[in-house]
Parts: C-alpha cells; sequence; structure tokens
C-alpha cells in the first residue's frame, strides 16, 4: 500500500510554492513528492528563500507533539529541512518566515508508514447493539416520502424536493434528479459539508444528466432552499457550535440523527422503482465524508463510499498525542467556555467516530487525505482508512490542506471521476 497513490501524484508538482510576502517566496523540495516515508527514514525538503532573512519552524509529530524546531541556515541561498520518525505517524512542519519586517506562515507535511497506523482506542463492546438499536427505532417510523416536482433548468433532468420522517418527530429534507424519461439507474447519495447553508441545485443535476439516480440530502433538520438569511440566522443562533450539541451523551448527540436520517435517505433511494438495484454509492467532503463513512458502515445496500478529508476520526487521538479531528467529539477541547465530563464525552465520542464505522465497512473505499490538513488531521484518517475491510484506496495529497485551495485536491478528484464512470457504466472498481 506504501506506494498506492504514487502514478496519481505523477503530475504533483515537485516545487511547492508555500508562501508569498512582498518579494519574498519561499519554496520547497520534498525527498519524497508522494510524502510518503519508512520507519527511521530521513524526511527531507530543500528550502530556499531569497529575499527572507529568518526562516523558524517547529515540527510536530501528528500534528500535536512537539519534536523539532529551530531556523534555517540560508546564506548559501538553500537550505534542509530534516526529521524523521521512530514509529508509523505522520509529521506537520509549521514554518515562520520574515522578509521586509513582514511574516509569512507555511506548511509541510509527510508521512511514515502510515497505512500502519492504528485507532488510539478499542470500539466500545456494544457499537453494533447500539446502532442495530436505533436502526431499528428508525424502522417503526414509517417513511412517509413527500416529493415535489420542480424546474432542473435543464431538459435532460427531472428534479424533485424530497422530504422523509426522521426519529423523534424530525425530517430528512433533500433535492432529487434523474435522467428524463422511464428507466433504471445507479443511485447516488450525497452529504454536505459542515455548516448551516441551503441545497445548491447543480448538485444533482450535474450527477442526473451523466446517468445517476441522485439524491442530495440537508444535514439538519432544515427545508433546502430558502433564502440564504434564514441558514445565517440559524447558525449564528440555534444552531451555532452544533457540532458539539450532546457530545457527552449518545442518545443527544446532534450526529445520530444526521446519521440516522441518511439511513433513511438510502433506504428511500433504495426503494425508488428506478433504483438499477446494482450501485448506491455514498459520497462527500469533511462532514460529508463522515456521514459517507457510517451510513457505508450501518446500511446493507451502500456499495461504494467516495470521501475526500472525511471528519470524524481519532476522537481520542489527544490521549496518545495526536490532533483530534472535527468535529471534536472526545474531550479534547472545551465549548462556550464550559469544562466537561471528560470521561462522558470520550465514551460518547466512540460511538460516533469514523475509525470505528470503518470497521464495519465491506463495500469499496475510496478516501482523499491532505497532508497538510488541520481540520481533519491525515493521522486519524490514515487510522480510518486502516480500519476498512473492504477493497480500498487512498489517495495521499502531500500538498493540501482541507480545502482544494490551488486545486490541491485534483489528485483525488480525478480518481473519483474515474470511480464513478466506472461504476455507472457497471465496470469493476478501479482499486489501485
Amino acid at each position: 500500500m506504501r506506494r498506492c497513490a504514487v502514478k496519481l501524484l505523477l503530475a504533483t508538482i515537485l516545487v511547492v510554492v508555500l508562501a508569498r510576502a512582498a518579494a519574498q517566496e519561499i519554496v520547497a523540495v520534498p525527498k519524497h513528492a508522494d510524502g510518503i516515508y519508512v520507519i527511521g527514514e530521513k524526511i527531507e525538503w530543500k528550502i530556499s528563500a531569497p529575499d527572507a532573512s529568518e526562516v523558524r519552524f517547529d515540527v510536530l509529530q501528528d500534528g500535536f507533539k512537539p519534536i523539532g524546531s529551530g531556523t534555517i541556515d540560508l546564506a548559501s541561498g538553500s537550505g534542509a529541512l530534516e526529521t524523521s520518525l521512530g514509529e508509523p505517524g505522520t509529521v506537520l512542519v509549521k514554518i515562520v518566515s520574515k522578509s521586509q519586517g513582514k511574516e509569512a506562515r507555511s506548511l509541510l507535511g509527510a508521512a511514515v508508514e502510515p497505512f500502519k497506523i492504528q485507532p488510539p482506542s478499542p470500539c466500545p463492546a456494544d457499537f453494533d447493539a447500539f446502532w442495530k438499536s436505533k436502526i431499528d427505532q428508525l424502522h417503526a417510523i414509517p417513511m412517509n416520502p413527500v416529493v415535489e416536482s420542480g424546474e432542473s433548468n435543464n431538459p435532460l433532468v427531472d428534479y424533485f424536493k424530497v422530504q422523509l420522517d426522521n426519529i423523534g418527530g424530525t425530517h430528512v429534507y433533500g433535492q432529487l434528479a434523474k435522467p428524463k424519461g422511464e428507466g433504471k439507474y445507479p443511485a447516488m447519495l450525497i452529504f454536505q459539508g459542515a455548516g448551516v447553508y441551503k441545497l445548491t441545485k447543480s448538485n444533482v443535476v450535474a450527477r442526473a444528466q451523466e446517468g445517476w439516480l441522485v439524491l442530495n440530502i440537508m444535514a439538519h433538520d432544515l427545508p433546502i432552499d430558502y433564502a440564504d438569511e434564514y441558514y445565517q440566522q440559524l447558525e449564528a443562533t440555534m444552531l451555532k457550535d452544533y457540532a458539539g450539541f450532546g457530545n457527552d451523551d449518545r442518545e443527544k448527540c446532534y450526529f445520530l440523527r444526521m446519521f440516522l436520517g441518511c439511513y433513511q435517505a438510502a433506504d428511500y433511494l433504495a426503494s425508488r422503482p428506478d433504483w438499477d438495484g446494482r450501485v448506491l454509492v455514498a459520497t462527500g467532503t469533511s462532514q460529508g465524508g463522515f456521514q459517507s463513512l457510517a451510513t457505508a458502515a450501518i446500511h446493507p445496500k451502500i456499495t461504494a463510499a467516495l470521501v475526500d478529508v472525511p471528519a470524524g476520526s481519532d476522537s481520542a487521538g489527544p490521549k496518545v498525542g495526536h490532533m483530534v479531528s472535527w468535529p471534536w467529539l472526545g474531550p479534547g477541547k472545551e465549548r462556550d467556555g464550559k469544562a466537561k465530563d471528560a470521561v462522558k464525552y470520550a465514551q460518547t465520542s466512540l460511538y460516533f467516530d469514523s475509525v470505528n464505522f470503518a470497521s464495519r465497512i465491506r463495500c469499496p473505499v475510496l478516501l482523499g487525505v491532505g497532508l497538510l490538513d488541520q481540520t481533519c488531521p491525515p493521522t486519524g484518517v490514515f487510522a480510518t482508512f486502516n480500519q476498512i475491510r473492504g477493497p480500498k484506496e487512498a489517495v495521499v495529497m502531500p500538498n493540501a490542506g482541507h480545502s482544494n485551495k490551488n486545486s490541491t485536491h485534483a489528485p483525488y478528484l480525478a480518481r473519483s471521476a474515474t470511480w464513478l464512470k466506472m461504476l455507472r457504466e457497471g465496470g469493476a472498481v478501479p482499486v489501485k
């Protein structure tokens, strides 16, 4: 698995422009373009910054534990930054350079035998029993689909708004699109990234034009297409910091309703007569990847999951020196200035951690991981990937943070396009 993504990265620019400030330009050339090293190997970058008067750095193991710091001597025009790890993990380097009185900050990343990284805590013994009880509770609720036809603005696509019932009197709201006319189609579930916002119609219309029966659902119990001000007000008030709601009680965790809504959406797609009965893909980025992995783990009809920089991993990471991932379910982050019961938060988090869902996944999974990601740090994402039991492929992006800045997520996007084309056309998943 060490070189599983090398071919994808041949087009990666070897000389990475890390930061600009005034006339300054910092350039780092890694020893390995794919960012992957073996235990004990020297991890090295050649650094040049002709206009910098000072370059300082801090090295963090697994994004959290300091293992080195210093300055880079550029008297000869370039210098080297070196480190290593004696165990599987990741390295994050934070660089601060000064030029003409201004500071510029940049990042470097590497991974050491990342396909050996394991979760820091065992899965709860009653994990499966808990989720089975919740799915049984969901099955006792009639789906009651309400489907409203809408305008796709595309002559080749039919568009609908969908509402389903969910636990506790809540609802699943979404938008569905399909190729116009009769037929049976492969299905796709699209889940949303973090935040509170309306759904964009193009999310589903473009996929339907490709030949998908596609459902995109709202992460929250909210209608999908109100004015922007409606969502902005909720995000500033009732849903402010929603990711922290109920995280000291597995029965009240905000993600319980969210994940069961994902399950209900999958059930709805699988019940439609225009589904081909063969392909049902779950896909999303960040929070959407979190939902995709959970759905692939608990819903038996999901046939593939495609996730980029998925959230929700490694909630117990801080106890072993890992930077924890959004949504910070474990005990490592206080919210609203209130102290919290670390034991309760630690216990609750394990029922919603991606690493524990991953070990239940048997379908093929494509996963993108950014070595510079500080929102969903790579150590936890690798730990999640390593638990997946089905066919799997990791796209390691050494120059990528959490967002697709400067097209740094292009390798994942290219591979996901290939996977989706093969799935849509009925071919085998092209796992490398």
